[in-house]
């Protein structure tokens, strides 16, 4: 019969599925959720990333070499020339990189802080005469109406596709009749702003009424419709006339004249970046290494290859790509055991028919080959339509949530689908192999069946006892692998510790079941119900460890997923708690990337802290600094440290949250305080000298200041920036540098003080300032009150100076400390909120495999039942012998799910999260919620087994004991 597979699978095989459509549609429904979920990941991410590489080449264009800064972003601009005369230069192009904020009509609800109506932009200075031949994407191309010199013009800016759709208002960016001459909008602008309203959440009284304009919708709206775009710079917002578009993809980007540029943002003489392209037949690695050994090469100019700005978003994005896809993958790691369940349950149906084949010449092989073939359909089914769902799912993602599945790696951008047939095969064959190895059991049992036993009605033939010496030996594998370092930055040891630790787990079962069966026995010997049923579980624990194995499997997850988040929130509120001890905070970036464009001048610092209601502030300094070009920027936090009431040097703010004491710095040295991304990826360890600061640092150091030496005193804990921080004490960086700019500000209110109040002192503050006819002097004592306007500032009159005034107080973002905590948690909430689908999913699946298997075998022990009963057992005692029999198991599978779901939850807190997002947490055991969960199990456990039990104590039962006579 060597030929018959296929014959018995379209006859014998095919029957069982079409009978059966509800119980083996389940399986194909769980394969088909695993595969579509983590197809969908892997499309979203491949997506995104392909769309930041298409924005990175359409930047990068053609350029062979790009010279940039080594640890500050700019390099002098008189390079520029020297390039254009290197005999093996064909072309340069200077660029200016500016990361700051556009205006937006209205908050987008982002972000812990209210207030926030800015559009994170990438700004681009090019130089259109050289740019067309290296980086032609981003060439401007002026409107239909627009003047062809506008490329050259100072207050021209060109959009791409996403800048233009989030800024402009469709249909109304041209300009010309809708502007009159003093700069301010017609009456036909105004039209047209409000015909708009209808595409926007605003009513007509947010452009006629000028008595609040909170978010400035008045003022914006106009931007729109007279083509202007506001960019931030400092505590300004730049007015540009939208003259055009490039046709560069990704982000939000803006382009304008490189000179420009520089005067825009305060930069002159200096440049971002030079893109380089080199005659023909010119060697760049060569090129490259001749021009950083000349002596009077800068020492903070360095050459790099155009790709590794790409190589360095994947490098920095893969442990959170391949650990989102690992969480999907779980679905389809307890779809498995639910198509293992099926299976079982079917084969145990049909026992006699499989051994009537079996006498008619099907050998166990065979037999084995054709179970396996029935779990491949199933899971092929499963994979083609979790790929078709996999595709929908990333479609509509794309579209409602663009490119971020919530790392804010790809924030910002709305990619294409990038759709591959690999990437589709590979996880229809995860699919088809979770179901194969799901199916591994239940064909061993039909190929290990004693034909001739099973047609005389005796059952399976059991399986032995087993033993723990395999279980305990993959357990010791899982916690060797879990001590391992991660590789390329992702903890994939950590991952197979995981795997082995719940496939060691589930083989000692039998063992373990074992033992317990016999520390239990005795203590039920006098009570007969349950005695029958401890007895039965304890001489066939084998086939309880089978019965169990999917809710251990799928009890350990959910137990693990519980722990992980739980501990993750709990450190995230704790650290809430020490970071936010003021009561009220304002920022003007939300990036340290852009922080250099976007800050508070000293003089509003200062006018803010004579507020009335203010206690005292504390402001902060965050600037990006480049360590390793292949490596995102670290943040450099400056900020006060030291306790005022404090005598003691060592001494520092509760409010940093240590993870050990600090240590005071030594003579001659200054204190730094340093993330634990810092120690994994720049091996800045407490008690060393971290000298690659001082060469960071070295192009803000005052003239004549000998070169500092940091001493790493501390390593201190921050969720809020995975790739490394440093912050310094204010003082000791205001006697380096004469960087007095501030980006945050964290404010103490006196008692009684209005927090609204303060907030809308502030807001007058930034006004009056805005405008250039009052000096900060002039400030009246009165500025905080919310009717009396300061000196010199006129009313909402609709003037330039006006608007420009209520424009810079939307350049300010506000949040209480309790706003801020909400915020961010809720944020944390729903971003972990898959996790709780996950473990619904999970639990459901192995309560499924629960029924299945007690189907399975009441169906096997129907003669059992049947003697049970004639021995004078009631149908209700037999029913009771069953549902205790499920508490017993389920009991089981739910110590052991729990203990195993304990042990992965510590590999995850204590291994997958410091590998991948370089911090750690406090592991936190919600034990209510375990037992919760644990006794929903057990009790769900014991309903199932009642009810699977239901028809083993009627008539057939009983019948059945005639099948020997």
């Amino acid at each position: 019969m060597h030929n018959a597979l296929w014959p018995l699978f379209t006859s014998f095989s095919w029957q069982e599925l079409r009978h059966h459509p509800w119980r083996n549609g389940a399986a194909v429904v769980a394969v088909m959720l695993g595969v579509a979920l983590a197809f969908a990941v892997h499309v979203i991410n491949a997506s995104a990333l392909d769309e930041f590489a298409r924005g990175m080449r359409s930047v990068a264009g053609q350029a062979d070499v790009q010279v940039q800064g080594r640890s500050r972003p700019v390099i002098d601009e008189a390079l520029y020339g020297r390039l254009m005369r290197h005999p093996d230069v064909q072309s340069a192009s200077p660029v200016i990189e500016i990361n700051t904020y556009a205006l937006l009509a209205q908050s987008r609800g982002e972000g812990p802080m209210r207030g926030s109506s800015k559009l994170p932009i990438r700004v681009l200075g090019v130089d259109a005469l050289q740019v067309a031949g290296i980086t032609p994407e981003v060439l401007p191309m002026p409107d239909s109406d627009a003047g062809r010199l506008d490329v050259f013009a100072p207050d021209a800016v060109f959009l791409n596709s996403a800048a233009r759709a989030a800024l402009v208002i469709s249909g109304h960016s041209d300009v010309g009749p809708d502007v009159q001459a003093d700069g301010s909008a017609s009456a036909r602008a105004v039209a047209k702003a409000s015909s708009a309203t209808a595409a926007l959440p605003l009513t007509r009284s947010d452009l006629t009424d000028k008595a609040t304009p909170t978010i400035n919708s008045d003022a914006v709206l106009l931007s729109a419709a007279t083509g202007t775009v506001r960019l931030q710079q400092g505590m300004q917002w730049q007015n540009l006339r939208l003259a055009g578009r490039v046709a560069a993809g990704g982000a939000p980007l803006a382009v304008m004249d490189v000179a420009a540029a520089q005067t825009v943002f305060g930069i002159l003489g200096q440049l971002s970046r030079l893109d380089v392209q080199l005659r023909p037949g010119v060697d760049r690695t060569a090129f490259m290494a001749q021009l950083q050994a000349q002596p009077d090469w800068p020492a903070d100019a360095v050459l790099a290859e155009p790709g590794q700005a790409l190589a360095r978003m994947d490098n920095v994005s893969r442990a959170y790509r391949v650990n989102l896809t690992v969480l999907a993958l779980v679905a389809l790691f307890t779809g498995g055991f639910l198509v293992y369940s099926v299976l079982a349950l079917s084969v145990t149906r049909r026992a006699q028919p499989l051994a009537l084949l079996g006498v008619l010449g099907l050998d166990p092989r065979q037999r084995w080959a054709l179970i396996l073939l029935e779990a491949g359909t199933l899971g092929l089914l499963g994979s083609v339509l979790g790929i078709a769902l996999g595709t929908g799912l990333a479609m509509l993602a794309l579209r409602m949530l663009g490119g971020d599945l919530g790392g804010g790696y790809f924030s910002g951008a709305m990619p294409a689908l990038q759709w591959s047939g690999g990437a589709a095969f590979l996880f229809g064959a995860l699919g088809v192999l979770a179901a194969l190895v799901g199916a591994w059991w239940p064909a061993r049992m039909a190929a290990r069946m004693a034909p001739a036993q099973t047609l005389k009605g005796l059952g399976l033939s059991s399986q032995g006892a087993g033993r723990a010496s395999a279980g305990l030996a993959l357990l010791a594998a899982g916690v060797l692998l879990a001590m391992l370092p991660p590789i390329g930055g992702v903890p994939l040891a950590a991952y197979v510790s995981v795997a082995l630790i719940l496939l060691g787990g589930i083989s000692a079962l039998p063992a373990l079941v074992g033992w317990l069966l016999d520390f239990m026995a005795p203590l039920v010997a006098n009570k007969p119900l349950a005695l029958l049923a401890v007895e039965r579980a304890r001489r066939m624990r084998e086939s309880a460890a089978i019965a169990v194995s999917g809710v251990v499997a799928s009890l350990s997850l959910a137990v693990a997923l519980t722990v992980m988040v739980d501990s993750f929130r709990g450190s995230m509120l704790q650290w809430l708690d020490t970071v936010l001890p003021a009561a009220l905070y304002v920022r003007t970036s939300g990036s340290t990337v852009s922080s250099e464009h976007a800050y508070f001048d000293p003089q509003l610092v200062q006018a803010i802290r004579t507020l009335p209601g203010v206690d005292h502030l504390r402001a902060q300094r965050s600037m990006p600094l480049t360590f390793d070009s292949t490596r995102p920027p670290v943040a450099l936090l400056v900020r006060p440290l030291r306790e005022k009431q404090s005598t003691n040097a060592a001494a520092m703010d509760t409010d940093l949250p240590l993870l050990a004491p600090a240590l005071p710095a030594p003579a001659g040295f200054i204190a730094v305080y340093v993330s634990e991304a810092m120690v994994d990826l720049y091996g800045a360890r407490v008690g060393t000298e971290f000298a690659p600061l001082a060469h960071a640092i070295a192009t803000k150091t005052k003239q004549g200041i000998d070169q500092p030496r940091f001493f790493v005193a501390g390593v201190w804990r921050d969720y809020a920036r995975q790739f490394g921080t440093l912050v310094i004490d204010s003082q000791e960086f205001s006697r380096l540098s004469d960087d007095a700019r501030v980006n945050d500000l964290a404010l103490w209110l006196t008692a009684g003080a209005d927090s609204g109040e303060v907030e809308e002192a502030i807001r007058n503050v930034a006004k009056v300032m805005a405008d250039k006819r009052v000096s900060p002097e002039r400030l009246a004592p009165g500025i905080g009150t919310r009717t009396a306007p300061a000196s010199g500032v006129s009313g909402p009159t609709g003037s330039k100076a006006d608007i420009a005034a209520n424009d810079a107080a939307s350049l300010l973002e506000f949040g209480s400390a309790q706003e801020i905590r909400s915020r961010t948690m809720d944020i944390f909430d729903r971003s972990f909120a898959v996790t709780y689908w996950l473990q619904a999913v999970a639990i459901g699946i192995g309560l499924f495999g629960v029924a299945a298997n007690f189907s399975a075998q009441v169906l096997a022990r129907r003669k059992e039942f049947g003697l049970l009963l004639h021995l004078g057992l009631t149908r209700a005692q037999v029913l009771q012998v069953l549902a205790l029999e499920g508490a017993a198991w389920t009991t089981l599978g739910a110590i052991a799910g729990t203990v195993l779901g304990l042990a992965v939850a510590a590999v995850l807190v204590y291994v997958v999260n410091p590998q991948s997002f370089h911090w750690s947490m406090d592991m936190q055991v919600p034990l209510l919620r375990l037992l919760t969960l644990a006794a929903a199990v057990i009790a769900a456990g014991t309903l199932t087994a009642w009810l699977a039990g239901r028809a083993a104590a009627g008539r057939d039962a009983v019948m059945a004991v005639k099948e020997d006579w």
